[in-house]
């Protein structure tokens, strides 16, 4: 049975006087952000971080060296304990030491936010009041691990945070606090993962100010209303050119987009898409899509397929990176002769 953390078996309201008594699980640097708005406000908001939780080191870069995440990171120079189990899942003797090790540091609520490991009904029923998810979307839209990309990949005119009350399944738990921020039509998934990060930690920060106010008030989330954000896979980032240019240009917003030169995509061909501009609705085309219409230092323009009116617009390219090289600019790219007009990218 699901322990409700505003039932009457359990203290609805934390003790004033002593701390609230917080674990902390996340990996990333959105996370991160959170971690440290909730560290700058322990006085405040009568708090004690007493560990921090986070995905076990990976390897990474060419030399495949183990790597601590942004959250341990953070939690080593600040000196909160750290842990970092492969699992609590009872099938393994691991998961039960996993949950006994949790359970001893008398958690009274577990903050979240990308942590990235599957947390079971008996860790989520550990903490006095639960466990407070930090998620990127306003539920119930986006549910899932990619809100940031599939929002910007739909054309979303905003997004925001939701701090939800965890329970069983992907995101579908209470939500106590959701608050907004506009998609800009020049937003990538790094700008937009920014602004996401610092408004996840003030949101938490403000529902821990006043934690039962907020539990007492949690909505239930309208199911009916829900999508989900799948994984992003690779082959989501090739372009295909002909599709819109307002399309391409959020895919490569959202995406690590890339294209080819080459008509059998022979990998040393493929050039990454880091940046375009804006379409401007004025430049117009009849050219076929994927052509290299103009190779210039301010952009490269590139034909694109037509839109629902049957309108062929010009797409804006200012970063490319070939295979093994730099980032190039329009203006490094023009100076030189990796690319040029009429050349088609496939």
């Amino acid at each position: 049975m699901t322990k409700n953390p505003m039932s009457s078996d359990v203290n609805s309201t934390p003790d004033s006087q002593a701390p609230l008594r917080v674990i902390f699980a996340g990996t990333p640097e959105f996370a991160a952000h959170s971690l440290t708005a909730l560290l700058e406000s322990q006085s405040l908001l009568n708090i004690d971080i007493v560990a921090v939780y986070t995905q076990p080191d990976r390897k990474a870069g060419r030399g495949q060296k183990l790597s601590a995440s942004p959250v341990k990171q953070f939690a080593l120079h600040h000196n909160i304990p750290i842990e970092q189990p492969q699992s609590f899942s009872l099938k393994h003797e691991q998961g039960k030491v996993s949950r006994e090790t949790l359970a001893a540091y008398r958690p009274d609520i577990m903050i979240v936010a990308a942590y990235g490991l599957i947390l079971p009904l008996g860790v989520l029923n550990t903490p006095t009041f639960g466990c407070l998810n930090i998620h990127g979307s306003l539920l119930p839209r986006w549910r899932g691990a990619a809100p940031i990309q599939r929002a910007i990949l739909a054309n979303d005119a905003q997004t925001g945070i939701t701090i939800m009350q965890m329970a069983q399944g992907l995101d579908t738990g209470d939500m106590l606090y959701k608050v907004s921020c506009p998609i800009s039509d020049t937003d990538t998934t790094q700008t937009l993962h920014d602004k996401l990060a610092d408004l996840g930690g003030q949101a938490i920060v403000t529902v821990l100010k006043d934690l039962s106010k907020y539990q007492a008030k949690a909505e239930p989330q309208d199911d009916t209303q829900a999508n989900y954000a799948e994984k992003i896979t690779t082959a989501e980032g090739e372009i295909n050119w002909q599709h819109d240019a307002f399309s391409i240009q959020r895919q490569i917003r959202a995406l690590n987009s890339f294209t080819y030169l080459d008509a059998n995509k022979d990998p040393n061909s493929r050039i990454k898409v880091l940046a375009a501009h804006p379409i401007k609705p004025d430049q117009t085309t009849q050219q076929p899509a994927g052509k290299v219409v103009s190779v210039g230092k301010n952009a490269i323009l590139v034909a694109c397929g037509p839109d629902a009116e049957g309108i062929q617009h010009l797409i804006n390219l200012t970063k490319l990176q070939w295979a093994g090289g730099k980032p190039l600019t329009a203006e490094q790219i023009a100076n030189g002769d990796k690319l040029q007009d009429g050349d088609m990218l496939l």
